[in-house]
C-alpha cells in the first residue's frame, strides 16, 4: 500500500471515531455520515488503484 494510502486510512478511521463521538454526545448527522461514508469510498479507491 502506497504511503498515500495508508495517511488516507489513518484519517478515514480518525474520522469515524469523532463522528461516533459526535454522534453519541449532540446527536446524529446524516450529512456527516454522508461525508465518512465518501470518504471511505475515495479511501477504498485510493488503496486498490495500481501505483504508476
Amino acid at each position: 500500500m502506497q504511503e498515500t494510502a495508508k495517511t488516507m486510512a489513518a484519517t478515514t478511521l480518525a474520522a469515524l471515531v469523532v463522528i461516533t463521538a459526535y454522534t453519541v454526545a449532540l446527536g446524529g448527522s446524516g450529512w456527516l455520515w454522508f461525508a465518512w461514508v465518501v470518504l471511505g469510498l475515495a479511501t477504498l479507491g485510493l488503496a486498490t488503484a495500481k501505483d504508476r
